[in-house]
């Protein structure tokens, strides 16, 4: 690859970086089934307490340390080591070290739409708007279902 390739191809990356509250993204390949991440998490951060219910997710730590919260277990991984979060696994990331901690995350499934995530906790506030929504939703199931 030449130089001027090189730039081009920086250029296309930087321009579908995705910014979230605890760091950033980038979709590097996708397909029908599957789509592959570089994701960055700032130090102190983490992701909400969250679930997929058409996706499974393989993370692959690059650089830093990751504390992973995947069902009732909380593990460190640290650079070249990697888990498993299975569909309609809770699961959780978070940076507890002094520098941004990188991963790849290869998502795979029927269906990988960012509208999949089901929040549980969130310290930014997103998890709030979607228990309201799931239990307005509930409570016009239980009047539907009682009249």
């Amino acid at each position: 690859m030449n130089q001027e390739n090189a730039q081009e191809e920086t250029f296309i990356i930087d321009k579908n970086k995705i910014t979230r509250p605890w760091g950033d993204y980038q979709c590097i390949d996708h397909a029908q089934r599957y789509q592959v991440k570089h994701i960055t998490v700032n130090q102190n951060a983490q992701l909400s307490l969250q679930m997929h219910n058409h996706r499974a997710e393989h993370w692959i730590i690059v650089k830093g340390t990751a504390l992973v919260t995947c069902g009732e277990e909380t593990f460190l991984l640290t650079e070249n080591q990697s888990t498993y979060i299975p569909i309609g696994e809770k699961h959780r990331l978070e940076n507890p070290g002094k520098i941004p901690l990188e991963m790849i995350e290869v998502q795979s499934g029927s269906y990988l739409g960012e509208d999949d995530i089901v929040r549980f906790e969130d310290i930014y506030g997103r998890a709030i708007n979607h228990l309201k929504e799931v239990k307005s939703n509930s409570q016009e199931k239980n009047t539907i279902e009682h009249d």
